[in-house]
């Protein structure tokens, strides 16, 4: 009796290190589509988050711009005489009053409206050691009452790589605008406000960072009041 032997068909061992090498290569290529995939997804997340805490804080802070000079006028110039503090503004930091309650009792022609109250006197500034924006009032609380606190300084947003305050004066009824310039002036009808956020690294992709700005129209400068 004559025995066959069974012919059997496989792969060779060259065939299964050829088809491992290419699934290898396959799954490099899965791989690193997928994280740029994520690296996308993170970058754009992180974006949503860095705009959205930066127009809040820019809402903020154009509402009170927009505000400084506000109270009761001057009886001889005829408006109110706070405002942009020009000494302790500049282009990282703004510093404004405004007199919501009217409290003033003036003395002389020159004297300036009472700013003792919350809100009424604020200074914006830039902290590049915290990358911040920050927020300090001097009174944070009703300055009749006598438990008042300290004054408060907070942070109105972060991580923010840089904020710059741009001024634009305003002449002859605002037929003559001059600027930008780095500092204010008793002319200056309106800001810029710029914001700039350097978002976090994210794994292959490349540094970016954003920028906005947005225009404050002082509604109580001399220039505005001229309009009505």
């Amino acid at each position: 009796m004559s025995l066959k032997k069974s012919l059997q068909s496989g792969y060779s061992l060259l065939e299964l290190l050829i088809a491992m090498t290419v699934l290898l290569m396959l799954m490099a290529v899965a791989t690193t589509l997928f994280a740029r995939a994520l690296g996308v997804r993170a970058r754009e997340s992180r974006t949503t988050d860095a705009l959205t805490s930066a127009y809040a804080a820019l809402n903020l802070i154009s509402r009170e711009m927009s505000n400084s000079g506000f109270g009761l006028a001057d009886p001889v110039k005829g408006r109110a005489v706070n405002g942009i503090e020009i000494a302790d503004s500049g282009d990282h930091q703004i510093h404004v009053r405004s007199n919501f309650t009217n409290e003033v009792s003036y003395t002389d022609a020159n004297a300036p409206g009472q700013t003792l109250d919350p809100g009424e006197d604020v200074t914006y500034f830039f902290e590049p050691d915290t990358k911040s924006i920050v927020r300090h009032d001097p009174h944070p609380c009703q300055s009749s009452n006598p438990t008042c606190s300290d004054p408060t300084t907070s942070v109105v947003v972060n991580k923010i790589s840089n904020v710059e305050f741009q001024y634009y004066d305003y002449f002859l009824s605002g037929s003559v605008i001059t600027g930008p310039h780095n500092v204010p002036s008793a002319a200056t009808g309106r800001i810029v406000i710029t914001v700039s956020v350097e978002l976090d690294k994210v794994e292959g992709q490349p540094d970016h960072t954003v920028s906005f700005s947005t225009e404050v129209n002082l509604r109580n400068s001399n220039y505005m009041l001229q309009q009505y």
